[in-house]
């Protein structure tokens, strides 16, 4: 029996709930005045004028209207628009130039309802294009990468409780052909794409919930999967997964987000096993997303954290990922389906954007000085 190194150690709980002193919002820096069931975002520069803008995706279980906000250069969104005609169960939506013309595309994945890609005119107008993936999946995630490493995006769609696909791009934004991954009964929820084994293919590693086993799937490079690694308990509820070297050693590591147990970075190795293991959330929180990056830019990364019934919080990165700093973010407990990091008011530094169901969705301008030039 392998042993688990587990990393006890203290959180830093910050003081001052209302709202942090490293992060700003306020009651512009907000995605409209609507309150509907947004469960993700998608973000990138969608009408070529240099800045990020942000689609934002809404319904969950029910229609609801999708919008594309428009970013007027200084991080505030003052121009909106509906996507589509139609109202749909949408989970998660992606940004990306399907069809190789320069422009960044739309995909939209849909709860039990036909999942579709709309095309970017190159100014921002977009027409609904061709479907992919099952029609009436329970989709929860889509991810978008080069899987078969062709020279196009492909996408992967996320099922819970159904096989997951992989929906291959023929170059032109046209998803005929597609590919299980995982086990047909999983209750996926989240994907990530990265080289684990450093083989120059690209694995997948899956984010299970209801208590079913987490696994990294390994690619032979002809998109085969038979071979995996598993990591976590056997038994997490796992809602998010990232992937990035946080200590530093050259090994990507898995970060989780958990619902209602704490949330765990596990460490690559050599041996090209997850069993090092430390919780850098001790919380019982419903974290219902995550994503990382070097957000006070000291050159190592940070986590964020969206929760559901609590709470949004920064976990900064102390001595290459052997202590973490806690900070939370503001005293709203919102029900947060997705969390992203970007660059809004192009100062060069990373804001953070959240996704909240039923509630305004929010975003934070980030006040910290770069240590590093």
């Amino acid at each position: 029996m392998k042993q688990i190194y587990i990393f006890l150690f203290s959180l830093f709980v910050a003081t001052g709930y209302s709202q942090s002193s490293e992060f700003f919002t306020s009651g512009r820096l907000i995605l409209g005045t609507y309150k509907e069931r947004t469960a993700s975002m998608g973000l990138g520069d969608i009408d070529k004028d240099g800045d990020i803008d942000i689609l934002v995706a809404n319904g969950r279980h029910w229609p609801g209207q999708n919008r594309v906000f428009f970013n007027n250069g200084r991080g505030v969104f003052t121009v909106s628009q509906v996507l589509g005609d139609e109202q749909e169960t949408s989970y998660s939506t992606e940004l990306a130039d399907f069809d190789n013309d320069g422009d960044l595309d739309i995909a939209v994945g849909n709860d039990m309802a036909p999942n579709y890609i709309f095309i970017n005119d190159g100014n921002g107008k977009f027409t609904k294009g061709s479907r992919f993936g099952e029609a009436y999946a329970p989709t929860r995630n889509i991810v978008v990468a080069d899987i078969d490493s062709d020279g196009d995006l492909d996408i992967l769609i996320t099922n819970r409780g159904k096989e997951n696909e992989i929906c291959l791009n023929d170059g032109k934004g046209n998803f005929t052909k597609s590919i299980g991954f995982g086990s047909k009964k999983d209750s996926t929820i989240d994907v990530e794409v990265a080289d684990m084994n450093g083989d120059g293919h690209n694995d997948l590693i899956l984010a299970n919930r209801d208590e079913q086993p987490n696994f990294v799937y390994l690619n032979d490079g002809k998109l085969n999967f038979s071979k995996r690694i598993p990591y976590g308990t056997g038994t997490d509820n796992t809602r998010s997964v990232a992937i990035a070297d946080m200590d530093k050693d050259g090994y990507l590591d898995i970060v989780t987000a958990n619902i209602g147990e704490p949330n765990a970075i596990y460490f690559g190795s050599k041996k090209n096993d997850f069993d090092k293991k430390m919780m850098f959330d001790a919380s019982s929180d419903k974290s219902y997303s995550l994503s990382v990056a070097d957000v006070d830019m000291d050159g190592t990364m940070d986590i964020v954290i969206g929760n559901v019934a609590a709470p949004n919080t920064v976990f900064l990165n102390q001595e290459d990922g052997k202590s973490w700093k806690k900070i939370v973010l503001s005293d709203k407990k919102f029900n947060t389906y997705d969390i992203m990091v970007s660059d809004l008011n192009g100062d060069e530094k990373p804001d953070i954007i959240e996704s909240n169901s039923d509630e305004l969705n929010l975003y934070y301008f980030n006040k910290y000085v770069p240590k590093f030039p």
